[in-house]
């Protein structure tokens, strides 16, 4: 793990002795990446490329914006308990707030510009399946977002985690039963499964299966609805591997809940825009 990559030196202005964190750089690099993927579905689709970096934009706040309420809804009684450290905390950015925060404002951008919503949201995709994957690496880097105790070859300890992968924190804080030979082969810090890398090799192979069906014929937004479905269920199968706290479903968690309605709506798009009858791309011969 390398949850600081630098920190600036004392006599820097303003940053002076801040760290520059992994997860930070990582989240720069996934709205970076996702930028340049977005540029280029916007030419594929005939519009104006020069307005990828205002949806960035847009996203960028919704999508803090959205993961904040999101993760201050879920843990109530600490903005109860302490409102300014639940708001303001360097930490609490979850993912399906953000999507949906995030959402909300580009939709909002896209109408006040007049832009064709399906066009520019079958651009959005694959952006956002490699923006998600890059994401997650900081994710790792961090020692964050770690998934169940394991004794397999996959697991993965973290000492310095956000949390660390520690025996009380696993029981005490998710609820989670530490099987005690693993306790005695590790100690107080056992291996949990890499959930962040699985979703990385996950979110890729998705990105690479868009780029591939995006160059058929297809009705406009029926791309985005492919990778509604596809998001759904790699979260959904996810989250049996994740330590979590928030199984509100039986052994279903809050974010599986959301990842069936995203499924669902995904694959009912898909079934209603492939009756629609296929439209070709704009451009062809291009990834």
């Amino acid at each position: 793990m390398y949850p600081d990559l630098f920190r600036f030196p004392e006599w820097f202005p303003l940053m002076g002795g801040e760290p520059v964190t992994s997860f930070g750089a990582m989240m720069v690099l996934a709205f970076f990446s996702s930028g340049l993927v977005l540029r280029n579905g916007m030419e594929r689709e005939g519009l104006d490329p020069n307005l990828s970096w205002d949806i960035v934009l847009a996203a960028v706040l919704g999508g803090i914006l959205g993961a904040r309420t999101y993760y201050i809804l879920l843990n109530f009684p600490r903005l109860l308990d302490d409102p300014v450290g639940a708001i303001f905390s360097r930490g609490g950015l979850v993912w399906y707030g953000g999507f949906l925060g995030g959402a909300g404002l580009v939709i909002w951008f896209i109408r006040r510009k007049r832009l064709p919503l399906p066009s520019v949201a079958d651009a959005v995709a694959p952006a956002m399946a490699l923006g998600y994957a890059v994401g997650r690496v900081g994710c790792f880097l961090v020692g964050d977002d770690w998934g169940r105790p394991t004794a397999s070859w996959v697991g993965v300890r973290f000492p310095h985690g956000a949390p660390p992968s520690r025996v009380g924190i696993i029981e005490t804080e998710f609820g989670i039963h530490v099987d005690p030979d693993l306790v005695a082969r590790f100690g107080d810090v056992v291996p949990v499964h890499p959930t962040q890398l699985y979703e990385v090799g996950l979110s890729l192979g998705i990105f690479a299966l868009l780029l591939f069906i995006r160059r058929g014929a297809r009705a406009p937004g029926w791309l985005f609805m492919v990778w509604l479905a596809l998001a759904g269920g790699e979260r959904f199968l996810i989250e049996f591997f994740r330590a979590k706290d928030d199984r509100f479903f039986g052994i279903l968690t809050l974010a599986q809940g959301i990842s069936v309605l995203l499924i669902i709506v995904g694959i009912l798009g898909t079934r209603r825009l492939g009756k629609a009858g296929p439209r070709s791309p704009r451009t062809t011969g291009e990834a």
